[in-house]
């Protein structure tokens, strides 16, 4: 049976514009409310930006025959899943059936202060899946097969992220790939090691300007890191879960 992959790229259209609409609110009701958090942290601080991909994580299982998932989007106690190297790790998106784990999603978003939060993300997504893994291998979530565990990353498109940037290493040479390399560029390198390594089953970064807002725009950077690679892979294994 063909997979359905349930009108993705129109939702996926609708879901950037509530991003940016989403953000573009909770700023202008930090202002109104006289409490303008530093830099862009107002609009980040106002909502879940990322609803409209959990939106269409959503109808990807109905589309795909697993009626009766139990799918958490919201509550801190709901979302939560116990680790290995700490206690427990909230994630963006659970979905479970008869008491087994079926996926756990991760949707992030980044705009501006690229330096500083690109490392931050980077330590998180990898620390995040290890310590899962090593959760699973040690029995935490009883016997069952491997969930799907998926990262996707909303990139501002604007000329810093675009921008190619230089580090320095003292005592050995950095890594020729990230010589010269934006960081949208390296967001794209970090999805495709995080999937080379087995850390996620599927991992995508999409590149979007702020005038999406009226357009809802957004880029794949590469066929391995794309949109319809990540939704063609989660709808898969919601049928195979589906069939079982």
């Amino acid at each position: 049976m063909a997979l359905n992959l349930a009108n993705y790229e129109k939702k996926a259209a609708q879901s950037v514009k509530a991003f940016w609409g989403n953000r573009d609110a909770a700023r202008q009701k930090q202002i109104e409310a006289g409490k303008v958090d530093a830099g862009s942290r107002g609009a980040v601080t106002g909502g879940k930006n990322m609803d409209g991909f959990v939106a269409l994580m959503i109808d990807l299982i109905k589309a795909n025959g697993l009626k009766d998932a139990t799918i958490v989007r919201e509550g801190r106690i709901p979302l939560t899943l116990p680790g290995y190297f700490r206690p427990t790790k909230q994630w963006d998106m659970l979905v479970l059936r008869k008491n087994r784990l079926v996926a756990a999603l991760e949707l992030k978003s980044q705009v501006g202060s690229f330096g500083n939060n690109f490392n931050n993300r980077t330590e998180e997504a990898i620390g995040t899946a290890q310590d899962l893994w090593t959760a699973f291998r040690e029995g935490s979530f009883g016997d069952a097969p491997r969930p799907f565990v998926g990262w996707l990353m909303l990139v501002e498109d604007a000329p810093g992220s675009r921008r190619p940037i230089r580090d320095r290493s003292q005592h050995f040479p950095v890594r020729a790939e990230f010589q010269g390399a934006s960081y949208i560029e390296r967001y794209n390198l970090l999805c495709k090691k995080l999937v080379q390594e087995q850390l996620y089953t599927t991992t995508a970064v999409l590149a979007s300007p702020q005038t999406a807002i009226k357009t809802g725009k957004f880029a794949d950077v590469s066929d391995m890191t794309s949109l319809k690679t990540f939704v063609t892979s989660f709808a898969g294994h919601i049928a195979s879960e589906a069939a079982r």
